[in-house]
């Protein structure tokens, strides 16, 4: 999982150290981890079998498979470790390689890769490392990161989630609801016991937990997010 405190200190050090910050992307990540037991499936729709009643065994991960998400992170890290990189023993999806005056970071979100590095030709030559152990797609810059928008400019990172936010208002249908300078009315008190049950109550938790991390920009919206939580 992604820390928000871990993406706010790399920006942070980023911006005043004025180094390079980049984003990439590895295609059809859970096609690479390796399997480390005996895996069958039964044969896809369509295909051909010889004889009744065979099965499939698996010589890679799949999609679909509960291991597939472990599975390519083992193999992710051990490529890392090849190169040189630190597992952060606070924040296993951030690994560090300083070597000298070469100094990267890599942050981890599945097949997201955000890479900082004090050198433009040392984060090209990690990206060409890393393009021959996976298909690697190089989208640049940073510029939008697990629903966060970032814009670079001399005076340091800005932040927004405005395209995360429309979505929330439009997966509960209220784009077309009346905006409010205050997110919640004063000294208004909510009860346990006030109102009918809820009988399904995972929209309402997803709903909450939308508006949680939707806090990292918003910070206005803190108080009342922390006050809807507690009904989860």
């Amino acid at each position: 999982m992604a820390k928000r405190k871990t993406i706010h200190c790399l920006l942070s050090v980023d911006a005043s150290k004025g180094w390079e910050l980049h984003q990439m992307d590895v295609h059809n990540v859970f096609l690479h981890g390796d399997l480390g037991e005996d895996i069958y499936m039964t044969p896809p729709t369509r295909f051909w079998a010889p004889r009744p009643n065979l099965v499939c065994k698996l010589k890679k991960s799949l999609y679909g498979l509960r291991k597939a998400p472990r599975q390519w992170f083992f193999k992710l890290t051990a490529a890392l470790y090849d190169y040189g990189f630190r597992q952060c023993p606070f924040d296993y999806s951030l690994f560090v390689y300083h070597r000298g005056n070469i100094f990267l970071t890599i942050r981890i979100y599945v097949d997201d890769l955000v890479l900082i590095g004090n050198g433009t030709e040392y984060c090209n030559s990690f990206k060409k490392y890393l393009n021959k152990c996976f298909k690697l797609k190089d989208l640049g810059p940073l510029k939008y990161f697990l629903g966060i928008e970032v814009a670079r400019s001399p005076k340091g990172f800005f932040l927004c989630q405005r395209k995360y936010a429309l979505d929330i208002l439009s997966k509960i249908g209220m784009l077309g609801a009346k905006p409010a300078s205050f997110p919640m009315e004063q000294n208004h008190r909510l009860q346990f016991d006030s109102g009918s049950p809820i009988l399904d109550g995972s929209r309402y938790r997803r709903l909450v937990g939308c508006l949680l991390y939707l806090t990292i920009t918003r910070l206005d919206l803190t108080y009342s997010a922390h006050i809807l939580s507690q009904f989860m």
